[in-house]
C-alpha cells in the first residue's frame, strides 16, 4: 500500500538582490503551496550565505529550509514552481522517511 503522507525537507536559494519584502513574499508563496494539501512543520531562514561556486554571476544566495508533511503530489508541484520561478536560483526536495 502506498504512503498517504510523508515528511519532506525543501532547501531553496533565492536571489540575494531581492528586498526583504520580496523574500518574505516568496517564502509565504511557497508555504501556501504546501499548506494547500499538506502541513508546514518549520521554516528556517538561514539568510544570505556565500555560494560554493557562482550561480548566474552571483556569489551569494538567500537560503531557506522548509520541513513539511504532505502527499507525494505536493513536493512534485512545489518542485515545478521552483523550476519556473526566476527568483529561485537552486532548490532540492528530499523525503526524510526513506
Amino acid at each position: 500500500m502506498a504512503k498517504i503522507n510523508a515528511n519532506y525537507e525543501a532547501v531553496y536559494i533565492l536571489n540575494p538582490d531581492l528586498g526583504e519584502e520580496e523574500i518574505a513574499a516568496q517564502v509565504a508563496r511557497f508555504k501556501s503551496v504546501v499548506e494547500a494539501d499538506g502541513t508546514v512543520t518549520e521554516i528556517n531562514e538561514w539568510g544570505k550565505r556565500r555560494l560554493a561556486y557562482p550561480i548566474e554571476d552571483l556569489n551569494e544566495g538567500y537560503y531557506v529550509l522548509m520541513t513539511f508533511t504532505a502527499a507525494p503530489a505536493v513536493p512534485a508541484e512545489l518542485d515545478r514552481i521552483f523550476r519556473i520561478s526566476d527568483k529561485v536560483m537552486r532548490s532540492i526536495i528530499v523525503c526524510k522517511d526513506e
